[in-house]
């Protein structure tokens, strides 16, 4: 089976590959950040593709442009922000509903999307995230210390991730910790400002390509990831946990199936200085590593990915 694979978010993508086995050959189609890239680029990359199956990550140019070239069957991945924000914006919100609409399979990678893409698109479903196990795995920590090394992993943004509160909550308990930071994100100086004016050191690092990631999570005894408007586990969140690390994120107990995750509602300041003093005990991880397991273990991803393109093709064969 030849899979066309169109652009990708978080690596997700990626990761996903790297488990389908050999009979799921993959074609994986990237654009970079560049203007000719997400323009000329993305068209005649879509318009010259051809496989079985196309698998679209997010739900924007590269999904309209498959759509109007009649690749099919075709599955619309949504990752976040092309549901949540682009779907009410003036200039995207046509194109995101087309091909929510257009689609033969949606899927969303967080639970908070799934409501709204099945309003446009019955055939959806929610398929946890994954990280690719290979690159992110468990190595033990350091022996307990005065100060907790804690890693904000997530990019610096104000409204999304809740940078703002992670710094606050630093403060609080400065005296307990020492912070480092990834310096990248819309916010990542108005971030760095703040620290300055609450009188925070805070630890700023270069940005680093994503397989080298593994080694900021090692270094750390507890990662921060996203205290997210979206209340979800993300990426970041789940590669921090796979390398063995206990990881503060906003996780939303209104959300079927995060129950069992042992850290919820985590928001503001205080309860954000309060889960990492508490991160020191090794059962945190633990439990946080067992739902990883159970929820999203690569191999039980890909299983369900390879089930939905098995069906399109079978069903593209009936047609």
């Amino acid at each position: 089976m030849k899979i066309i694979m169109f652009n990708d978010c978080s690596h997700v993508g990626e990761s996903l590959v790297v488990y389908l086995p050999e009979s799921f050959h993959v074609i994986h189609l990237k654009r970079s950040r560049d203007l000719l890239s997400k323009t000329l680029g993305v068209l005649w990359k879509t318009l010259t593709a051809k496989g079985d199956v196309y698998h679209v990550h997010y739900l924007l140019q590269d999904c309209w442009l498959s759509l109007k070239f009649g690749k099919r069957p075709i599955i619309g991945h949504a990752h976040g922000s092309d549901v949540r924000d682009s779907l009410d914006h003036f200039a995207w919100g046509k194109l995101v509903r087309a091909n929510l609409e257009g689609c033969d399979k949606i899927v969303v990678s967080t639970p908070n999307l799934l409501e709204k893409a099945t309003e446009y698109n019955e055939n959806t479903e929610y398929i946890p995230n994954l990280v690719d196990e290979n690159v992110f795995y468990p190595k033990a920590r350091r022996k307990a210390t005065n100060r907790i090394r804690v890693l904000v992993a997530a990019a610096s943004d104000w409204r999304v991730k809740g940078t703002d509160k992670i710094v606050r909550a630093l403060k609080i308990i400065e005296d307990e910790v020492e912070a480092s930071m990834i310096s990248y994100g819309v916010d990542a100086a108005k971030t760095l400002s703040l620290a300055k004016r609450l009188g925070l050191h805070i630890n700023m690092l270069r940005r680093v390509p994503h397989k080298e990631m593994s080694r900021y999570y090692w270094n750390a005894d507890t990662v921060i990831a996203a205290i997210g408007i979206g209340g979800t586990l993300g990426v970041v969140a789940l590669e921090a946990i796979s390398c063995g690390r206990p990881t503060i994120t906003r996780v939303s107990s209104s959300f079927e199936g995060y129950e069992a995750f042992p850290l919820l509602d985590v928001s503001e300041p205080e309860e954000i200085a309060e889960a990492i003093l508490y991160s020191r005990r090794d059962d945190l991880w633990e439990k946080e590593y067992a739902y990883y397991k159970s929820n999203h273990d690569p191999h039980k991803i890909t299983k369900r990915f390879m089930k939905i393109y098995s069906e399109l093709v079978d069903g593209k064969k009936c047609d």
